[in-house]
């Protein structure tokens, strides 16, 4: 993650996000995946804390969610704050990064989908529904179609990375990616919405269905720590969706557009600090 030090708490880490979502080119109109059309490889639901027991009161006025129709990938990032937190306080250091965010930069909400701590407990971030694909704004250029998931801290080279967080990564990786039918340990074609991303607006590429923000965007998130636990992640996923020993790329054939409007105007300065 590129770092911008600022006063409030998280800061750095919102300096790689933009409230910047579109479109996406959808096939299934929403239609929820027969067993038979995912393979029957699904995985159970983890255990999320919903968004209102560590928001409270704090937060504010919104547009309505956006909702792509599946999620066939998910971006791994890491908030870029303080590691050496107690798990108890991590409702208040949240409640800090959503404040970053849509208070001093103005931003509709939290980015990420999910914010995990390094205990294993999975928080909800962005409003729209646990059991939805709704639409982030995580990965420039990449929002849709896909889920972002921060690790919550810094995990740059040499950095302890605990199991229980990579843990809680791949459950909610094989849960979210289950009813697309998409292996965690595959590649799906996404296409990429503009020219902040590391493609060209309109290039088709082929990424790892759980991949770090590095591989859609220009930045070190999630650090060098957390990015060498990937594979480990992956194949932890896949065994959650009972899958066999060689990767699936159900979705290598069809590519996911990601970029049919904003979702609120922004000014084109303010874009460089897309995700």
């Amino acid at each position: 993650m590129l770092v911008l030090l600022g006063a409030l708490p998280g800061l750095a880490a919102v300096a790689g996000l933009l409230l910047y979502a579109g479109g996406a080119e959808r096939t299934t109109a929403g239609r929820p995946r027969s067993a038979q059309e995912t393979g029957g490889h699904t995985a159970p639901r983890p255990p999320v804390v919903p968004r209102s027991a560590w928001l409270g009161d704090a937060g504010r006025e919104q547009p309505p969610p956006r909702y792509d129709d599946e999620v066939v990938a998910v971006f791994v990032h890491h908030t870029d704050t303080p590691n050496g937190y107690d798990c108890a306080d991590v409702p208040r250091i949240l409640r800090g990064i959503y404040t970053g965010q849509t208070g001093a930069r103005d931003w509709d909400d939290l980015g990420y989908n999910f914010v995990v701590d390094r205990c294993g407990t999975i928080y909800e971030g962005r409003a729209g529904g646990i059991d939805r694909a709704v639409t982030g704004a995580h990965t420039q250029g990449f929002n849709h179609r896909t889920t972002g998931i921060a690790a919550l801290g810094t995990f740059t080279a040499g950095v302890p990375v605990p199991d229980a967080l990579t843990d809680a990564i791949a459950a909610l990786a094989a849960w979210k990616l289950g009813p697309s039918g998409t292996d965690p340990r595959g590649r799906v074609r996404l296409v990429s919405s503009n020219d902040l991303s590391r493609y060209d607006a309109g290039a088709t590429v082929t990424l790892p269905a759980v991949a770090g923000h590095d591989a859609g965007y220009q930045t070190d998130c999630p650090g060098a720590a957390l990015r060498a636990r990937l594979p480990g992640i992956r194949q932890r996923a896949a065994r959650l969706q009972h899958r066999g020993l060689r990767p699936q790329a159900r979705h290598s054939d069809r590519a996911a557009s990601s970029d049919a409007g904003p979702l609120r105007s922004l000014p084109a300065a303010d874009r460089r600090w897309g995700p």
